[in-house]
């Protein structure tokens, strides 16, 4: 691959953020926003309370800026020219800015930086926040390096600019330090912003896991009621901290004495839950903060998932927690539970206590997450912690994610979603943590129907099913079809070490259910090998005649304890398997426990003689004895009532070990990608006819300043023009009707190939202008598409299309007219990774044509997959680019390429929700 560097994307680029919430580093938030000439007044009296050595860093004097120097940094209608951003925390009640920063230009690559953050908010790295916030439009906008003046004294400000990781050089210039910044992303600048955002993340979710004390706001005396339950949760699974009830018409609960409100509560409070009338939220909410409560949990329904008047209101309690600095779970959620011995905390209502354990979850619906707690206990699978959504107003999953990515409790993250708030962020984020954990999810709405009914019950825009699955593959996530089936994966990882291979060997006492796990098996991508002579041999000298000793050993039915335990140290222990599956049906109840003990000693045989990275499941068939567990001191082995689920547990985990291991995939840059030309004849077409399709030329053009590789040729308007550029471009050549109407062109004749000479130019021209005029379309025809002909190759074609929820999604398949047909179609979401390239080339059912086929020359793979890259790189950066259609691309044999054909490019306003990515 030519010209190509690691693209280094920082969060927030990813993210698409810029106005929003910042979360600060003790854990507390504020919000963020572009500075309006409205907010001049603000500034003003933000300006007014910084410090005098404050306001000289700033203004380099000590006195007041005058009002109007003020309101023109309130002036941010041209980003390219001038840009403020400030951030705001309510102040008794009103707006006030706690921090400021600006660019100015200072020439075409270059602009000048400066920031201010209020006195009583310094060491919270606001300054860092801002600086990254303020690099992202800049960006956009196309500087490359940030400058500033400041005081050599100022060590504040020189700390901001060494943490960010941008590369930086100071200067001194007379008394004052110069500071210039790159703005180009380094490995160190995506690093420290991970590094930031999930810290601080971490930070402002920990009161909700370890409070010393919580309120229950709405706490009741009827035994029905929501507030009455949540207390009850708390009392009986003895939370460690303090409890205190809040209603202004009780003074008992149970036995717990309740304060008539909050201010009436002496003691700090670290957690809220709130389960007043919907009207009554936002007033607790105010007095949660007067409190100095930092995390609330909001169990009141009637929000965004009632309709758009709900949805107001939920934005508008959004925003308040956001300015009050808190963070909020929920609302329309089920509450929240951490198993620590030392916390026990239960703020849910129910009193449901799961086992303790090492499996975190995270549910959108709250019902559904009371149904697999439920679960939970009933299988004996230990919570860590349990959070239930609700609307994700605030505290989303990609929040839960970062925070039990660093949770030393946690080893297994399960997911039960049913909408994407930001999927590219949960991209970025869930990529990140699967490498170290495992993430189980089950993504409702998978039909047309789910999504409706998905949409109306969480008030968000269901995703499409193909860029969810793509979603997931990219990101290392293990989807799971039914909620017993996530039940059934997390048993199995929280237990069991990863298969270190596909190969699984099978005990078992009777036929039928051995044959059922093997055809489970092949079908999860697993291999049942043949045992080597060597262990047939081990196994010859202690089983009966009548057993079989192939895989699936066969025990038969008569199988002993001893036999049982014997015949599992001596496979586990064989070189030729990399997991075991022991399966036992019962013949009467009084044999099961006998079975157990050897199944349990032949384990732990096994292990002792070093077989101690192979997983082992069982498949326990014993009616009158389901609920029996297996385990010993260090060690749970996970048993299932069917043959088939051992077989689909191990399938996932060896697909996900086998990802995990893979190295990571890089974005490639290209430094030959001439943007700007694409940028200005996509803001030419625009503006000139509005969205819509490019041009072929129009199209062609931006295809060659992306470096790709387009197959040569003019458009013709007449017969005359294709005559002059077939003798140009040489023969054969083809001719193919320019229309972005008629998409099906051969239905009408409009592709006419290897044609010779200039007669038959001519004759192709005139008729597929007759044909066109026939079907009363003649104004489509914008001309005629004349190239060179492509001698061999594989058709194969390049698409992409926007997704609402997801951006750009890039499919990869054979071209032509078998696109259509066969749909064998690879999907990724953008940006592409080299890996993600060489995996969409080689994941199509059809890889064996690009190879060599029945004496067919291979295809240049690598040309192919640096077309994708440059194609994903292309639509990351030209968000006005909605849809892409290469179809078809020859590819060619090693050292020849590919070549593009034919191009379609539908573009559209930066400004519209396609593309506002």
């Amino acid at each position: 691959m030519r010209s190509v560097r690691p693209l280094y994307i920082p969060p927030l680029k990813a993210d698409h953020v810029v106005s929003g919430s910042l979360i600060l580093r003790d854990g507390t938030t504020a919000a963020i926003r572009t500075a309006e000439p409205a907010d001049a007044g603000l500034l003003q009296q933000f300006v007014s309370r910084l410090s005098l050595e404050s306001r000289r860093h700033r203004f380099f004097s000590e006195s007041m800026p005058s009002a109007d120097s003020v309101a023109s940094l309130c002036d941010s209608s041209n980003p390219r020219a001038q840009l403020t951003l400030i951030v705001t925390r309510a102040w008794e009640g009103e707006e006030r800015i706690i921090a400021a920063g600006s660019y100015w230009a200072k020439d075409k690559q270059t602009a000048e930086v400066a920031m201010a953050v209020d006195d009583a908010c310094h060491g919270k790295g606001l300054g860092t926040l801002l600086l990254e916030r303020l690099a992202l439009p800049a960006i956009r906008y196309g500087f490359t390096n940030l400058w500033a003046v400041t005081h050599p004294d100022n060590l504040a400000m020189r700390e901001v600019f060494r943490e960010s990781g941008f590369t930086a050089h100071e200067a001194y210039e007379g008394e004052d330090m110069e500071v210039k910044l790159s703005l180009i992303p380094t490995e160190v600048t995506v690093t420290r912003a991970e590094l930031r955002e999930r810290l601080a993340t971490t930070a402002s979710l920990r009161p909700f896991f370890h409070p010393q004390s919580v309120a229950v706001i709405g706490a009741s005396r009827d035994p029905t009621s929501v507030g009455y339950r949540l207390l009850e949760a708390l009392m009986a699974n003895r939370f460690q901290g303090a409890v205190y009830p809040v209603n202004p018409h009780a003074t008992e609960i149970a036995g717990v004495i309740v304060f008539p409100s909050l201010h009436a509560i002496t003691e700090p409070i670290d957690l809220a839950v709130i389960a007043v009338p919907r009207d009554s939220v936002s007033s607790v909410i105010d007095e949660c903060a007067a409190k100095g409560i930092r995390a609330c949990v909001v169990i009141t329904a009637g929000f965004a998932e009632m309709g758009s008047e709900g949805a107001i209101l939920q934005r508008q309690l959004a925003a308040k927690v956001r300015q009050h600095g808190m963070r909020m779970i929920g609302p329309n959620c089920f509450g929240i539970l951490n198993r620590d011995p030392t916390v026990r905390l239960n703020a849910t209502f129910t009193s449901l206590f799961p086992p303790q354990g090492r499996v975190a979850m995270s549910s959108q619906s709250g019902a559904l997450g009371l149904a697999t707690l439920a679960g939970a206990r009933r299988i004996q699978l230990g919570i860590s912690s349990f959070v239930s959504v609700g609307n994700k107003a605030d505290v989303s999953t990609n929040d839960l994610l970062q925070y039990w990515e660093e949770d030393p409790a946690t080893d297994v993250i399960l997911l039960y979603v049913e909408s994407f708030g930001n999927p590219r962020r949960f991209a970025r984020i869930a990529r990140r943590v699967s490498h170290r954990k495992p993430i189980v999810a089950v993504k409702a709405g998978r039909t047309q129907s789910g999504r409706r009914a998905a949409s109306s019950h969480t008030a968000a825009l269901a995703a499409s099913e193909m860029a969810v699955e793509t979603l997931f593959r990219q990101a290392g996530v293990i989807r799971a079809e039914t909620l017993d089936e996530m039940l059934a994966l997390a048993t199995g990882l929280a237990a069991q070490p990863l298969p270190p291979g596909r190969r699984v060997g099978i005990i078992t006492n009777a036929g039928g259910p051995a044959i059922l796990c093997t055809d489970a098996c092949e079908a999860s991508a697993l291999v049942v090998p043949e045992l080597s002579a060597r262990t047939k041999a081990t196994l010859a000298s202690f089983l009966p005649s009548a057993a079989a000793l192939n895989n699936p050993v066969d025990l038969i039915a008569s199988a002993t304890q001893d036999q049982y335990e014997k015949t599992i140290e001596t496979l586990l222990s064989a070189d030729e398997i990399d997991a075991m599956i022991i399966l036992y049906t019962s013949v009467t109840v009084a044999n099961t426990t006998g079975i157990a003990h050897g199944i349990l000693a032949g384990i732990e045989k096994g292990r002792k003689g070093g077989a101690k990275a192979k997983p082992v499941l069982i498949g326990w068939i014993a009616e009158g004895d389901m609920d029996r567990t297996f385990g010993f001191q260090t060690e749970t082995i996970p048993a299932y009532h069917l043959p088939e689920t051992p077989a689909l547990v191990f399938g996932k985990a060896a697909a996900y070990a086998e990802w995990r291991q893979q190295r990571p995939g890089m974005v490639p840059d290209f430094d030959d990608l001439d943007l700007s030309v694409v940028r200005t004849i996509c803001a030419n077409a625009l503006a000139c006819r509005g969205a819509g399709w490019l041009t072929t030329e129009e199209a062609q053009n931006v295809l060659r300043a992306t470096r790709l590789p387009v197959q040569p040729g003019g458009v013709a308007r007449t017969a005359d023009e294709a005559a002059a550029l077939a003798r140009h471009a040489g023969y054969p050549v083809a001719v193919k009707l320019v229309s972005h109407q008629i998409v099906h062109k051969t239905e009408i004749g409009g592709v006419q190939l290897n044609l010779a000479n200039e007669g038959e130019v001519r004759k192709a021209f005139d008729s597929m202008k007759t044909r066109v005029a026939e079907t009363g379309q003649l104004n489509a025809m914008e001309g005629a598409l004349v190239q060179t002909m492509v001698i061999g190759g594989v058709e194969v074609m390049i698409g992409v299309t926007d997704d609402p929820l997801f951006g750009p999604l890039i499919a990869f398949g054979l071209g032509g007219i078998h696109v259509e047909i066969l749909g064998d179609v690879q999907f990724r979401i953008t940006p592409l990774t080299d890996r993600d390239a060489t995996e969409m080339v080689r994941g199509i059912k059809a890889y064996r044509l690009l190879t060599g086929y029945r004496g067919h020359p291979p295809a240049d793979l690598e040309a192919l997959e640096e077309t994708l890259l440059r194609v994903s790189r292309l639509v990351e950066e030209v968000p006005e680019i909605s849809e892409l259609d290469l179809n078809p691309i020859f590819a060619l044999p090693p050292g020849q390429g590919c070549r593009i054909v034919d191009a379609r490019i539908r573009v559209n306003h930066a400004d519209s929700p396609l593309a506002q990515r």
